[in-house]
């Protein structure tokens, strides 16, 4: 007598895989067919931890302005003066409590090169040269070069004289040049046994050289009467003392010299000649750079010293610049850590902000545990614009294992601070748009999909995509009681005709196959052997974008 049991088992036996129940009633064909939804968790309780990123997190940083955003937004200031402010409104509201005041007359001296071991300097018309013992040497026009022993051709000789330092070389009637034309005086010394030039200019002459350098010089005369108080302020009230007062480059304010000056700008100086900003009657540090992204930051938040005109100030009209909005800029966790020298992978981020809404510290989550990181710091390592940003992790799960064809699944993930939020989808071939998705207030994501092959899902926000979750599908596949001990019956879908089916029987701990039979045209099959007592799988493995399958065990007994 034979006896069967079938069993649709949830119980897992060596090599069977996950199950699904129901059989399709229909041919289902090969498309790939979704249900979607973003069912979120239940909304975080107020005071609870966000839902912790889940297997492979993309943080997504997006940000606003560009540069440290103390003081003057130069963007914003141009917005100002394209709505009709004039420059003193314009610097009032960027600086509160300075007032517009006489500058002090004097020159600059501009670093324009150290530590080189020679220098070409030289002009179109003839020029002079005072040494450092105070004798003055007419020098022909034409182009020289200038080593530390200070050896020149001059008062029409032929050689070169050796010349006491530091030489001091004036225009004629054309500006000096060293690499570029500059207005004023040049002074050349050594120190530590190499050059070094320095540029002596009226204040004035040096703003002209100073504004079209640090603003277009195409933008509103107002905003360009800013940018010269600006610079003629930050100048003064910045001075080094020592062989030089500023440096030509950010260091202090770029200045590009006599070839780089405009008509527009040269009005700009003119226009607000020796005017500063007075902070009870000193010059006022009057910091300035590109974009604020619609509120300025306060030098406290930012330096960590309260100044009282360097405060947080609304930005209104800053939005005219290109870099208001920034981003966004992806990063995988991996990249991340090695980027900031974690030692490891980064799983999770929090940020804490200042009252400027900048980013103070975030806090990377990694295997070894909680990093602290300075928001300065991130920002020069990841190379954003400012610390005005925040990060969004996107992240998703798959099931553990494969789902039977025909069974709804589940994949679980992330989505924190980013909008909008899509799924996508792909099977074999190219991404596809499925829905757009809303996380839950934690940003947790429950995502029903039913998909009918091996399918990848993907979270995305614009352009930037996360990580692939890829969902394996299983045939379904069944086994009926067999109606003699010769032969073993069952079906699977999708159909597929021609597929081999394997019929295998445990042998202690393996199972080996023992007979085979090909799926006809209705998805079904039929295995012709002799049956003995012992438990039996049918397994099948057709390709179409399919994984391996197996049904539930069948246990046979004869008595």
């Amino acid at each position: 007598m034979l006896l069967v049991s079938l069993f649709a088992s949830l119980v897992r036996v060596p090599g069977a895989g996950r199950r699904g129940f129901g059989v399709p009633s229909m041919r289902r064909p090969l498309a790939l067919v979704l249900a979607i939804a973003a069912v979120g968790a239940t909304p975080a309780a107020q005071g609870r931890p966000l839902a912790p990123a889940a297997q492979n997190p993309t943080f997504v940083i997006t940000g606003h302005g560009w540069g440290h955003g103390v003081g003057m937004s130069q963007y914003g200031a141009y917005g100002y003066a394209q709505h009709g402010f004039a420059y003193p409104k314009i610097l009032a509201h960027y600086f509160p409590g300075t007032e517009l005041g006489p500058a002090p007359a004097g020159k600059m001296r501009v670093l324009l090169s150290s530590g080189t071991a020679k220098l070409t300097l030289g002009a179109a018309d003839g020029f002079t040269v005072r040494d450092g013992a105070g004798t003055k040497h007419g020098v022909a026009a034409g182009t020289y070069t200038i080593t530390p022993a200070l050896k020149l051709k001059v008062d029409g000789s032929q050689k070169p004289q050796a010349l006491v330092g530091p030489l001091l070389f004036q225009p004629g009637a054309s500006a000096l040049s060293l690499g570029r034309r500059y207005r004023g005086a040049i002074q050349v010394d050594v120190d530590a046994g190499k050059l070094r030039a320095i540029n002596v200019v009226g204040l004035e002459q040096y703003l002209y050289g100073v504004v079209p350098s640090e603003m277009p010089y195409t933008w509103a005369p107002e905003a360009l009467k800013v940018q010269a108080v600006a610079a003629r302020s930050y100048a003064l009230a910045t001075k080094r003392s020592g062989a030089f007062d500023v440096y030509r480059d950010t260091r202090d304010q770029v200045y590009l010299g006599l070839a780089h000056e405009k008509p527009s700008s040269n009005a700009a100086v003119d226009a607000t000649a020796g005017e500063v900003l007075l902070y009870d009657g000193a010059v006022a540090k009057t910091y300035f750079f590109s974009t604020s992204g619609g509120r300025t930051a306060s030098a406290e938040d930012v330096w960590g010293t309260a100044v009282p005109y360097l405060v947080s100030v609304p930005d209104p009209y800053d939005t005219i610049s290109p870099y208001h909005n920034w981003g966004p800029f992806p990063f995988t966790g991996a990249k991340l850590g090695r980027t900031l020298h974690l030692g490891g992978a980064v799983t999770d981020v929090r940020t804490t902000v200042n009252p400027s809404g900048r980013v103070a510290t975030l806090t990377a989550v990694t295997a070894d545990g909680e990093r602290p990181v300075d928001g300065a710091a991130l920002k020069k390592a990841l190379g954003l614009r400012s610390t005005w940003f925040s990060v969004g992790v996107l992240s998703l799960s798959p099931p553990a294992g494969p789902v039977t064809y025909g069974s709804t699944t589940r994949l679980t993930g992330i989505a924190r601070g980013v909008r909008p939020l899509e799924l996508q989808q792909r099977a074999g071939g190219t991404w596809q748009f499925v829905g757009g998705l809303t996380a839950a207030k934690d940003g947790s994501l429950t995502i029903p999909v039913k998909p009918t092959v091996t399918t990848q899902y993907r979270l995305a926000t614009g352009k930037v995509t996360a990580a692939a979750a890829r969902v394996s599908v299983a045939p379904l596949v069944r086994m009926t009681p067999p109606r003699t001990p010769r032969e073993l019956l069952g079906y699977i879908r999708p159909i597929i005709p021609g597929t081999v089916v394997s019929i295998q029987r445990l042998q202690g701990t393996a199972w080996t196959t023992v007979a085979t039979a090909t799926v006809d045209d209705s998805g079904s099959f039929d295995a012709q052997f002799q049956l003995i007592a012992g438990t039996y799988r049918a397994r099948v493995a057709p390709g179409h974008g399919l994984v391996p399958g197996v049904s539930p065990v069948l246990l046979v007994s004869v008595s």
